[in-house]
């Protein structure tokens, strides 16, 4: 047995991750015919996939442009980027010329045909293990039914293996925090009261972490880690408690701990999970609203999302791009109206907050090659954008820029993604030891208690 794999992908690996040719180290790709015509057929489509089946699509040719055919079929080196040895080949299997034999799957199902080619593969490369890589579901099982030995989820993109270990921002200690405490040391920096443990007191931690205990009093945010210590300052759940933007106070200590996060300036990116009815949009509003306004940290508030089939519908719809935009923002207008309801005239309110706050609704499709400077990026529903989209949007930040990232991880709508390999998951793993950056999930439904109660029961 050959110990070289044969990897089989499928259109969804594609589009999710156009670059996951080179994510198989020294084994080798095989994609079937059928993917390349779904990849033609989706990339005129102007669907929010079709860059990324574009690319896909440029990435294959720039590996096969120069080989002959016969040599694409049989496999053509795969070129390394330097940072591995040893990259596999890829090749283009004709699963068009298959056909239909027993045991294999009726051929005039897209699906099929590429499972079809998995199990030609299998059949005719006994001294290898062929693995059909795919991320659907269904798609698994049928292949598995069909008698496909080898069927995997495509995983170098996942950072959690399960998205309950995803990091929270906080860590809650049961009973006394510092009855698990052997030594400390204590000083003063200005209002800050510093404290200095050894690491093997605590849980893991990382910077811009928060810790609290059971008791009423104790609160801390981790400014240090190394190798043996951690310190971290003392900022008490009274004064969480207390924390308010634009006129809005935190509910509960997951709340202050995000104001807290999203009203201090040497914290660039702040990402803020949790159900819906949590407070996310509203404190992100509240926050941007203070220090735009107020503290005049920033210019401008640019507010953006993910907008399904945002590159066919956008032009089509009148007005200008915030117009435009303006029916899949509308939980940030409904944040406003929840932050003005109470004035004589709240529309008017609205409208002058607007000018006033240079509040701007953009398109992610309309980022790309943009330089952001000192402008307060508010970010809703990250979990339906990859880490590749993502990643164009924080390298648009320049000097002077906070992005907030916002998102429920149980309320997914892309096709391609799932808990794990969402963006928004991605960030948090990867940006959590970023001394810049701050993580907070909101425990608790605050809208009301029709919306906790069906949280917590639905």
């Amino acid at each position: 047995m050959s110990d070289l794999k044969l990897y089989v992908l499928d259109t969804n690996i594609l589009l999710h991750e156009p670059n996951a040719v080179f994510s198989f180290n020294e084994h080798d790709v095989v994609i079937p015919m059928t993917v390349l015509e779904e990849l033609d057929q989706i990339k005129d489509r102007h669907k929010d996939v079709s860059r990324d089946a574009r690319i896909a699509i440029r990435t294959i040719e720039d590996i096969l442009s120069s080989a002959s055919s016969e040599a694409i079929l049989s496999g053509v080196p795969i070129p390394c980027s330097g940072l591995t040895e040893k990259l596999g080949t890829l090749a283009i299997f004709p699963d068009h010329q298959l056909t239909t034999n027993t045991g294999s799957l009726p051929g005039d199902i897209n699906d099929n045909k590429i499972i079809n080619a998995a199990l030609h593969l299998q059949q005719h490369h006994p001294s290898r293990v062929v693995v059909l890589i795919t991320k659907d579901i269904n798609m698994r099982l049928k292949a598995k039914g069909a008698g496909m030995a080898n069927v995997e989820d495509y995983r170098s993109d996942h950072v959690v293996s399960d998205v309950q270990y995803l990091s929270k921002g906080y860590h809650h200690y049961t009973g006394d925090f510092w009855n698990n405490i052997s030594q400390c040391d204590t000083h003063s920096n200005g209002r800050h009261t510093i404290h200095t443990v050894a690491r093997a007191d605590l849980a893991p931690s990382f910077v811009n972490q928060f810790m609290f205990d059971d008791s009423e009093h104790f609160c801390a945010r981790v400014t240090r880690c190394d190798d043996n210590s951690v310190s971290f300052i003392d900022v008490s759940r009274e004064r969480l408690l207390h924390r308010k933007a634009w006129g809005v106070r935190a509910k509960n200590v997951y709340q202050g701990m995000a104001l807290d996060a999203l009203l201090d300036p040497s914290i660039e990116l702040v990402m803020l999970t949790g159900a819906a009815g949590s407070g996310k949009t509203l404190l992100a509003m509240a926050a941007a609203l203070e220090q735009v306004i107020e503290k005049k940290r920033y210019n401008k508030i640019i507010v953006t999302r993910n907008t399904p089939e945002i590159a066919e519908s956008i032009g089509f719809l009148p007005g200008t791009e915030e117009e435009k935009m303006a029916p899949w923002l509308a939980a940030v207008t409904d944040s406003l109206e929840a932050l003005h309801g109470g004035d004589d005239c709240p529309q008017g309110s609205i409208n002058y907050i607007f000018e006033k706050a240079n509040i701007q609704f953009k398109s992610i499709n309309f980022m790309r090659g943009r330089s952001i400077q000192r402008a307060f990026v508010l970010l809703d529903e990250c979990q339906n954008l990859t880490a590749s989209q993502l990643k164009t949007i924080i390298t648009r930040c320049g000097e002077g820029t906070k992005i907030v990232c916002l998102g429920n991880l149980a309320q997914i709508d892309s096709n391609y993604l799932t808990a794990v390999s969402s963006g928004l998951t991605y960030i948090v793993e990867t940006f959590k030891d970023f001394e810049g950056s701050s993580v907070v999930h909101l425990n608790g439904v605050v809208r009301s208690r029709l919306a906790k109660f069906a949280e917590e029961h639905m």
